[in-house]
């Protein structure tokens, strides 16, 4: 870990270069913010102290560090875990994803796996929705458990994102039936959510349109936004992309919030 966190460039990690470094590398800290894990526990598994890091851990240690599939792979077998087989949804991104995320700076851009539980995040994406934390970074579990967010939808909106939000699910589960994670998240909303079991139960049908999203923020106020979905071929990632037409106060509210994004992950 100490090897490939020297290896990875704060700047094709999204973060500023600039300070004292007594190596090109990423920090612990910075590493511990990518992955989403403490800055301690990233200290003890360097130092041998942490023995058994989960799977997802892992996971989000190789996407962090911008791990090949062979390192990945090397990385779950020294940490003791078996790599993901194919039956299960796959969570790993490319090389060329990442890079192509890179020079997406100045959009927001989130990437999902295809449960819709989300792997990565640029900056600006965070500054539109907000930090999103355990069980929110799944966008099934926030649509039907969650507190809400800053999208505004109206009736049918929201009925038409939980029918296709179902039927992405569905399709999930025959696809990856070995994906004892999913199948947990389906157990779950099932029980606790009687709008998903209505629509899980009724086998609804609906799937993801290109759509215009109004967005309501803390700080720059309400902006509506062109939103595209994305998919990879061969790996089953949704890459959610939002947009404002050129000249129009939502793209200088966006423009703006740019700003006051870094200013904040800077501090």
């Amino acid at each position: 870990m100490r090897r490939w966190r020297d290896r990875a460039s704060p700047e094709a990690a999204g973060l500023p270069a600039g300070g004292h470094r007594r190596a090109a590398g990423l920090r612990r800290e910075e590493l511990a913010m990518l992955a989403g894990i403490s800055v301690d526990y990233v200290t003890r598994l360097e130092q041998g102290r942490a023995t058994h890091p989960s799977e997802q851990v892992v996971e989000a240690l190789g996407r962090a560090l911008r791990l090949s599939g062979a390192e990945r792979e090397h990385l779950f077998h020294v940490a003791g875990l078996v790599p993901p087989g194919q039956g299960t949804v796959p969570a790993y991104i490319t090389p060329s994803v990442h890079r192509m995320l890179d020079r997406l700076t100045g959009t927001p851009v989130a990437v999902s796996d295809a449960s819709w539980t989300l792997l990565l995040a640029n900056p600006l994406y965070t500054a539109l929705m907000g930090e999103r934390q355990g069980r929110e970074r799944n966008g099934a579990w926030r649509a039907f458990l969650g507190s809400g967010g800053r999208v505004r939808h109206t009736t049918r909106s929201r009925r038409a994102l939980e029918t296709a939000v179902v039927a992405d699910l569905r399709a999930a589960a025959r696809r990856y039936p070995a994906d004892q994670r999913l199948r947990q998240l389906i157990g779950e909303l099932r029980a606790h959510s009687d709008r998903f079991a209505e629509l899980w139960d009724s086998g609804a049908v609906g799937r993801h349109e290109a759509s215009r999203k109004t967005i309501d923020h803390p700080q720059v106020g309400t902006m509506t936004l062109d939103c595209d979905l994305l998919s990879v071929a061969g790996s089953d990632l949704r890459i959610m992309v939002y947009t404002a037409e050129p000249g129009t106060e939502d793209a200088e509210r966006l423009e703006l919030l740019s700003v006051l994004g870094t200013q904040t992950m800077v501090g």
